[in-house]
């Protein structure tokens, strides 16, 4: 398995250049960040990530982990390697420093986070969901819930999870049965959830979970589901864990990837009942949960870029390595990336690993606005902006984690298919993140149903009028054979969009047929303006004499390549929506 390196010159061009972080910089709270300080936080970040945990992945990964004595055992490489990521400051990085936290911006944040989950994506996952947990207490518990478990969970001292769903429920909460019985001034849970990641482990004192659970007397459906924190040691009076709650590790999952992950079922109550602590009111934590979601989609779609980026190191790599056969003007026989197919698969990953990371970067830096910025009617447009973006760069994201990884296989021929390698294991890993989270599916339902037909597509229309202002100074530039063809898909957005809001109001099945080519037709076109925004940028840099000549060439290239070969697919999109749903749904069942 190849040597991880974090591409820290696209990142800080990404953070500094093309997304504004000066302008973020500005926002109460971020005044002493600086584009100084993002490098020099990036710059020990990739060397950390790069040297101590990117080595596990392959180990850990064949190790596994196991549940023995109610408890899970997790894999020996990864020993002592979470106490020194706590010890080094990197989950306190983002929070809030009312709660100890560092209190760097969001968008700083992002490549700290895709850094962690290249390196290790099993690793990874334990501090993403703790990320969940803080995101939700921040917004919804009590003021004592807050000092009880924020600063723990902000330093990493403690971790959190995720508990919604249950064997008999899947993605449709509704049908959730773990109970929450009243006693005194807590609930006690019970029932078991599923697909737990990092349910259990012994890096940390304590474990948050937080659960979702029905009251005695709630309403039927998601308006009856409660929101709970149920520890897995009760804190005593002085806020230290203390005696073993009632939930414990049943078993955990054998997967296709992420195997040094554990996903594990927990049962709460088998011995009376797990301690939990409401969140908020009764039966509105539904709502609290998809705030904890909501950022977890970002943060898998940012893990699409992350196991993209090492699959096409490793493809790389390899490709620099391997010598097979002749090519044009070669005498003698010739390393496999000097043939054209291999650099056309190449490129394919390169190109598309970079459009999925400005997508995702710019919807972390719309988030640092509404989370900081003073005015209210600000702090609206970026919590549009975010919430219609998230489907975006979930799918589009782990989409592109999937095809890269597929194609760093395909670079690698047979040797590929062999695990030694390690190209098969980015295109194992990668399999689930199109799944977890909400499938891409339920994104591309979330887009046509909450966002579009909601507001009648006013925040497709903001978002792609502002596109459209950032690319116009292209042709000045001399890139305009770049910015037309997105214009043209700008178009076919447009045009589909107000297709669909003409057929959903009278065709019951048509929003559902078509909303995987609407989600996959948005979320290509938007990323190919960021791209083609951020060749506006290196070509700017050159213009002014940066100093970075082949990054910023390097920049123009792959986005070339981006909008010649990958662009194109909108069209296909396109078409394929406008031909509506009527062949989808011909066959009756019993033809199946």
């Amino acid at each position: 398995m190849t040597d991880y390196t974090a591409p820290l010159d696209e990142m800080n061009f990404l953070v500094n250049d093309v997304l504004g972080m000066a302008a973020i910089a500005t926002l109460p709270g971020y005044e002493e960040c600086s584009a100084e300080l993002v490098e020099a936080i990036y710059s020990e970040a990739g060397r950390y990530f790069s040297e101590v945990i990117a080595p596990t992945n392959q180990s850990a990964d064949s190790e596994g982990c196991r549940v023995e004595n109610a408890a899970v055992v997790s894999a020996e490489s990864l020993d002592g390697l979470y106490q020194g990521f706590v010890e080094g400051g990197w989950p306190a990085l983002t929070g809030d420093p009312q709660f100890d936290g560092q209190g760097m911006p969001h968008l700083a944040g992002v490549a700290v986070e895709e850094m962690c989950q290249s390196a290790n994506l099993s690793f990874s996952l334990l501090p993403l969901l703790t990320k969940g947990v803080i995101t939700a207490i921040e917004r919804f518990a009590s003021d004592e819930q807050k000092a009880a478990y924020l600063p723990q969970l902000i330093s990493g001292e403690w971790t959190g999870t995720m508990n919604l769903t249950e064997s008999q429920a899947g993605s449709d909460l509704a049908a959730v049965r773990a109970k929450a019985l009243p006693v005194d001034d807590h609930y006690l849970i019970s029932g078991q959830k599923i697909f737990i990641t990092w349910g259990d482990h012994s890096y940390t004192d304590n474990i948050v979970h937080l659960v979702l659970a029905r009251t005695p007397d709630a309403p039927e459906g998601v308006k009856g589901i409660s929101l709970f924190i149920v520890p897995k040691f009760i804190l005593d009076a002085d806020g230290k864990p203390a005696q073993r709650n009632d939930v414990y590790p049943v078993s955990v999952e054998h997967k296709m990837g992420i195997h040094a992950s554990p996903t594990c079922v927990l049962s709460f109550g088998d011995k009376g009942g797990a301690v939990g602590y409401l969140i908020g009111n009764e039966n509105e934590g539904l709502s609290y949960m998809f705030a904890m979601m909501n950022h977890a989609r970002l943060a898998v779609g940012l893990q699409g870029v992350s196991v993209a980026e090492r699959a096409y190191q490793q493809a790389v790599s390899y490709a620099r390595d391997r010598v097979q056969g002749n090519a044009p003007d070669q005498v003698e026989r010739v390393a496999i990336i000097h043939h054209a197919d291999v650099r056309r698969m190449l490129m394919m990953m390169r190109s598309q690993t970079e459009a999925a990371r400005v997508l995702s970067y710019s919807a972390f830096a719309h988030w640092d606005f509404f989370s900081h910025s003073p005015s209210a009617d600000t702090r609206a447009y970026h919590q549009r902006r975010v919430d219609f973006l998230t489907p975006l760069v979930k799918a589009l994201s782990t989409e592109v984690g999937n095809e890269v990884a597929y194609i760093g296989v395909q670079v690698h021929g047979g040797m590929g298919f062999i695990e030694e390698t390690g190209a098969a294991q980015y295109m194992r890993d990668a399999r689930i993140l199109p799944i977890y989270e909400g499938t891409n599916g339920i994104q591309a339902l979330d887009l046509i149903g909450r966002k579009l037909l909601r507001d009648k597509g006013a925040a497709a229309a903001e978002l792609l009028a502002e596109l459209k202002q950032d690319l116009q100074c292209a042709s000045e530039l001399g890139l305009e054979a770049l910015a037309q063809p997105v214009f043209n898909s700008f178009e076919l957005s447009e045009q589909a969009i107000q297709f669909v809001l003409e057929q959903a109001a009278s065709d019951a099945h048509f929003a559902g047929a078509v909303a995987n080519d609407l989600l996959l037709l948005l979320s290509a076109t938007v990323a190919a303006a960021m791209m083609v925004k951020s060749a506006i940028v290196a070509q700017q840099n050159l213009n002014a004499g940066s100093d970075k000549v082949q990054f910023n060439k390097s920049k123009l290239a792959t986005v070339a390549f981006y909008i010649e070969h990958v662009l194109p697919r909108t069209e296909a999109y396109s078409r394929s929506l406008k031909n509506g749903h009527s062949s989808t749904m011909a066959l009756d069942i019993d033809a199946f």
